[in-house]
C-alpha cells in the first residue's frame, strides 16, 4: 500500500499528461508552420511526462537541452485552430451560466480534503503518518473536475480533443516553467547556495536585530522568489541562509516563521514575469494585449502592502 500510494499511483497522472502532450503533438501535424518543432517538443515533452521515472537523468536532461533550442529558435508554434462562432458562445454561455466554474472550485475543494488524508509508513520499525503525494492529490482532483466539466458541458469528444491542444499549444513552452524553476530550487539548495547567501547577509546585517533580521529574510523571500518564479523554489534557500540564523535562531517560532516566509514569496511571485502559471499563461489564454505584463501591473500595489504586512505578522505572532 506504500509503495502504491507513494510510487506508482502519482505516475499514472503524469502519464495522463504525458498523454495530453502526445495528443498535441499529433495535432501539430496540421500546422502551417514549424511542423516538424512543433510535434518533436510536444513528443519529447510527454515522452518526459510518461516515461521521466524510467529514463536515465542524462537523457532527460538532453531532451530538455533540445526542447529550449526549438523554443528559442521559435520551432514551436501554435497552429491554427476552428473558431466557435459568437452565437454558439452566447448560446453555450446562457446555457450553462455559472455553473462552469464547478470544476474549477472542484480542484483547489477536492485537493485541500484529500490534504488531511494520512497512511501509515513503517520507518524502523515505527509507524509515521504520512500526507498524500501532492501529484495523487491535485492528480485526483483534476480527473474528478473533468467529469464535472463533462456532465455539466456535455462536450463532443471531438471538440474536447481540439480545445486541449489549442490551450496546451497557446500557453506553448511557459507551461514547463514552474517545474523547470521548482527542479532548479532543488539544485541550488544542494550547491549550497543558501550557505554563500548567509555568508553575505552575515557580513552586513548584525545577528541579534529581530526587526532588520525579519525584514531581510522577507525581502529575501520576495526578490528570490521574482528571480526564480516559484516560492517553493526559493523557500529552502532563503530559508536555509537567512530564516535560520537570522530570524529562527533569535526565538521566532519555526512554524509560523516558515508559513509567513512562504508567503512572503508569493508577493513576489505576483510581480514577476518568471512565474509563467501566474502571469504569463493567463494572459496566452485571455489573449490580452500586452501579455507579459498587464497582470502584473494591475498585481504589484497589492502585493507590495502585502510585503509590509508580513514583515509586521511576523514581528507580531512570530515571537
Amino acid at each position: 500500500m506504500t509503495d502504491f500510494l507513494g510510487i506508482y499511483f502519482p505516475e499514472f497522472f503524469y502519464v495522463l499528461c504525458g498523454l495530453v502532450c502526445f495528443l498535441t503533438a499529433f495535432r501539430a501535424r496540421k500546422n502551417d508552420s514549424a511542423r516538424v518543432g512543433t510535434m518533436l517538443f510536444w513528443t519529447l515533452t510527454g515522452i518526459i511526462f510518461a516515461f521521466g521515472k524510467l529514463l536515465p537523468s542524462a537523457m532527460v536532461g538532453g531532451m530538455l537541452v533540445v526542447m529550449g533550442c526549438l523554443t528559442v529558435t521559435r520551432q514551436v508554434k501554435m497552429g491554427k485552430f476552428k473558431e466557435s462562432t459568437l452565437q454558439f458562445r452566447k448560446i453555450s454561455s446562457e446555457k450553462i451560466g455559472t455553473k462552469i466554474f464547478v470544476p474549477a472550485v472542484a480542484v483547489g475543494l477536492i485537493a485541500l480534503i484529500l490534504s488531511f488524508v494520512k497512511y501509515d509508513v513503517v520507518k524502523d520499525g515505527v509507524a509515521v503518518p504520512t500526507a498524500l503525494n501532492g501529484a495523487i492529490m491535485t492528480g485526483v482532483a483534476c480527473v474528478i473536475a473533468l467529469i464535472l466539466g463533462i456532465v455539466i458541458c456535455k462536450p463532443q469528444m471531438s471538440e474536447t480533443r481540439e480545445d486541449t491542444s489549442r490551450l496546451l499549444m497557446q500557453v506553448g513552452a511557459a507551461c514547463l516553467l514552474p517545474q523547470l524553476l521548482g527542479a532548479l530550487g532543488s539544485v541550488f539548495s544542494e550547491a549550497g547556495v543558501g550557505e554563500v547567501i548567509s555568508g553575505m547577509i552575515s557580513a552586513v546585517v548584525p545577528r541579534g536585530n529581530i526587526v532588520i533580521g525579519v525584514i531581510v529574510y522577507v525581502a529575501g523571500m520576495v526578490v528570490f522568489t521574482m528571480i526564480m518564479g516559484n516560492a517553493f523554489a526559493a523557500f529552502t534557500v532563503i530559508t536555509a541562509g537567512i530564516g535560520v540564523p537570522f530570524v529562527i535562531a533569535q526565538g521566532g517560532n519555526p512554524a509560523v516563521i516558515g508559513v509567513l516566509g512562504m508567503t512572503a514569496g508569493y508577493c513576489g511571485t505576483l510581480m514577476t514575469p518568471m512565474a509563467a502559471n501566474f502571469n504569463i499563461v493567463p494572459c496566452a489564454v485571455l489573449e490580452t494585449k500586452d501579455p507579459k505584463w498587464s497582470v502584473i501591473r494591475a498585481q504589484v500595489p497589492m502585493a507590495l502592502i502585502m510585503i509590509v504586512v508580513h514583515v509586521i505578522l511576523m514581528l507580531v505572532l512570530g515571537f
